[in-house]
């Protein structure tokens, strides 16, 4: 049974940081891409940042690209997201998504596995 499990989420000052985790249990962790997705009330869950299988490869939406920084650690099965300069609009339910496969996507359709979320509140 697979199984992510997010953290970190919280309230911050606009400007401020917080650090997301995934713990992932139950798959391949190392043979599987991951990504983070937000979901703000009343819009759709959209895309934040994805990493490949290895960690050398990512890519990000342009509304957190140069704040946000994903990585993981295939050692202890699990993905981060560090979000720095934070603003009120990234106020959302982030959630971490497993892919069964080693290559990193942006879709949401594309991802297998999903966790139950973590709330960030910016406050201005």
């Amino acid at each position: 049974q697979v199984q992510l499990v997010e953290s970190g989420g919280g309230m911050v000052q606009a400007g401020g940081s917080l650090r997301l985790s995934c713990a992932a249990s139950g798959l391949p962790f190392s043979r599987s891409a991951m990504g983070w997705f937000r979901q703000a009330p009343g819009k759709e869950r959209e895309f934040v940042a994805t990493i490949a299988w290895a960690g050398g490869t990512t890519d990000y939406a342009d509304a957190v690209m140069g704040r946000f920084t994903i990585s993981r650690d295939n050692a202890k099965n699990t993905v981060y997201l560090q979000m720095n300069s934070l603003k009120p609009e990234d106020t959302a339910a982030y959630y971490c998504a497993a892919r069964r496969v080693v290559w990193m996507a942006r879709k949401s359709t594309d991802y297998n596995y999903w966790g139950q979320g973590t709330q960030v509140t910016v406050s201005s």
